[in-house]
């Protein structure tokens, strides 16, 4: 399909449709006109604040600001879809957010059905605006289908004194009164009137968990989801999906509690708020006990006051990821967990009987780590005496809190010396450069630290990959830093220095939070590196590269935080996602 006819049914999707037997009467509710074994469905009861957010003057400066928008507002596609907003605005009398207001006033509801059928419907207070915008669009798609020699795709037919229609011999579409309904197929569309006239068959409106949201949502929230969980499930790569996060140890250990949750659950609801300029999304899952005795128990708090610790704030950072697991349950489990060893799981056994030294790996070493751990990525501060290199990548670390880091604290320094050691001979056998190891200060720590020689170094700001690494080891009190970089463990020597250690997050197990100024940053010192890797791999020319690469950066920067916390509250799982987006501030 052309991008004219792309562009033509996008513009068409929030509001237009065909004239049908309307009359001005009480409709049911949306959610009457679907299905009840709908597999997903969105319900926005508040557009207002929502469309101002995302149509707001605030994000349209900011979107027209984008470099991809800019390259392309002058191509012949764009211009003519331009000429159809200002046509449209002045068939209607008003600019297109005014239309869009009163032609959506009243809510809109998205479902996914069995079968991939799709319903959309849309609510609003004007229809002799939607009856007048409809006669447009009608006579535009006429146009386009004569055009093309297929005149016969745009037709109307009858259906239990509804007129339908189709635009392009697939979808269908009715107009009954001031409200649309959109449909994937003629059959959805007959489907969703068959219950509207009250076939006696059961809706979505009907079904508990979805009656739960909507009254929940109904308080406060801008829209509320659903989710049927167990219908979702029955589908083949749902299934394989679920299937490979158990079997690998680094995602079982991750998504431990997430992945749980949607593998046992049977529905998930959920409310979406607008705070100022954030998202707010929380979700629960139906109410399933999480035994204590289960062998992926390990990422439950052991007492109700338990749960990840708040994130470490720090100069730079890009991602921090707190975690509730407790490695030396998982490991002790993974009999149960993972029946047959994976590769993973076998190279790692490996590495750690020769780093510890044949130490007993569940109860002489993971025991030591209490369950709460965190992660953290940061862009690099590089010293100027040392050089730059030509592709910066991000420093990552890991803090874990000792049971008994005294005694523990020479046990580690051993292991990491060893790990060293076996890198150098490694790179030796091929003939590449080692790593030095230093012990240095930072106020009343001491750290070890490996680093490689700059000296010979010609471009010191075009400096090799290896000179992101300056791995470290330190110790603070109980706290252990495993760092890749030196400023980075410095940094949270700092942090830990400074902050007391805050109280658990009850009934947490999972906290991620992403700084998306941060992450554009770091794409931004990339820039050069990052449109040649795309003109290589995509085969854009420079400008098409420079282009797209501007427009991530840009949308990242949009992204001022995102946060998403999973947990457990009185049986049931629940998550809770906030995105913070950057309106006020100029695109860069």
């Amino acid at each position: 399909m052309k991008l004219r006819s792309v562009l033509f049914l996008a513009l068409m999707l929030p509001f237009c449709e065909a004239p049908a037997g309307a009359q001005e009467e009480a409709l049911a509710p949306a959610a009457s006109w679907i299905p009840e074994d709908a597999i997903f469905a969105l319900e926005v009861l508040r557009p207002a604040p929502l469309l101002e957010l995302l149509c707001g003057e605030r994000t349209c400066a900011r979107v027209t600001s984008l470099p991809a928008y800019r390259r392309n507002e002058g191509t012949k596609e764009f211009q003519d879809f331009l000429g159809l907003i200002k046509l449209l605005e002045a068939k209607l009398g008003t600019d297109w957010r005014g239309a869009l207001a009163r032609l959506t006033s009243g809510g809109w509801t998205f479902a996914l059905c069995p079968g991939g059928a799709a319903l959309l419907i849309i609510d609003g207070s004007d229809a002799d605006m939607l009856q007048s915008l409809h006669e447009v669009l009608l006579g535009i798609a006429r146009a386009e289908a004569e055009k093309q020699g297929e005149a016969e795709r745009v037709s109307s037919s009858d259906y239990a004194g509804v007129t339908c229609w189709t635009f392009d011999g697939q979808g269908a579409h009715a107009l009954i009164g001031s409200r649309l309904v959109l449909a994937s197929s003629q059959a959805a569309l007959r489907a969703a009137l068959d219950l509207q006239a009250g076939d006696g068959a059961a809706t979505l409106a009907t079904v508990p968990p979805f009656q739960a949201a909507r009254l929940a949502a109904l308080q406060d929230a801008a829209a509320c989801l659903y989710l049927d969980l167990a219908r979702l499930r029955r589908a083949p790569r749902v299934q394989r999906a679920l299937e490979e996060s158990r079997q690998k140890p680094l995602a079982a250990l991750l998504l431990a509690g997430i992945s749980e949750a949607l593998r046992d659950s049977s529905w998930l609801a959920g409310a979406l708020r607008l705070e100022q300029d954030t998202l707010v999304l929380d979700v629960t899952l139906c109410e399933t006990e999480r035994d204590p005795e289960d062998p992926a128990a390990f990422a439950l708090p052991a007492t109700p006051g338990d749960g990840a610790l708040p994130n470490l704030g720090l100069p730079r950072r890009v991602a921090a990821l707190s975690l509730y697991r407790d490695l030396a349950r998982f490991y002790a489990a993974k009999d149960d967990l993972f029946p047959e060893r994976t590769s993973e799981l076998i190279f790692f056994e490996n590495m750690m009987g020769i780093f510890f030294t044949g130490r007993e790996l569940t109860g002489e070493v993971l025991a030591q780590a209490r369950p709460t751990m965190r992660l953290v990525v940061a862009e690099q501060e590089y010293d100027p005496a040392i050089g730059t290199p030509l592709v910066q990548l991000p420093a990552f670390a890991a803090v874990f809190e000792l049971s008994e880091p005294e005694e523990f604290a020479e046990v580690m320094e051993e292991a990491w010396q060893k790990a060293l050691g076996l890198i150098n001979f490694t790179r030796g056998q091929q003939a590449l450069p080692g790593l030095i190891i230093d012990r240095v200060d930072h106020g009343d720590t001491r750290m070890t630290v490996a680093y490689f020689s700059s000296a010979g170094a010609e471009e010191r700001a075009r400096l090799h990959q290896r000179y992101n690494f300056r791995p470290a080891l330190a110790r603070r009190g109980e706290h252990l830093i495993l760092s890749s970089a030196e400023g980075l463990a410095r940094d949270l020597l700092d942090a830990l220095g400074r902050d007391a250690r805050e109280a658990p997050l009850p009934g947490a197990d999972t906290l991620l939070e992403l700084d998306g100024g941060q992450l554009a940053s770091l794409l931004e010192a990339n820039h050069a590196t990052l449109v040649e890797q795309n003109m290589v791999e995509k085969g854009h020319t420079m400008d098409e590269a420079e282009a797209e690469v501007s427009t991530v950066i840009a949308l990242a920067r949009l992204v001022e935080r995102l946060e998403l916390c999973a947990g457990s509250v009185q049986g049931a799982a629940r998550f809770r996602a906030a995105a913070r987006l950057d309106l006020a501030a100029p695109a860069r």
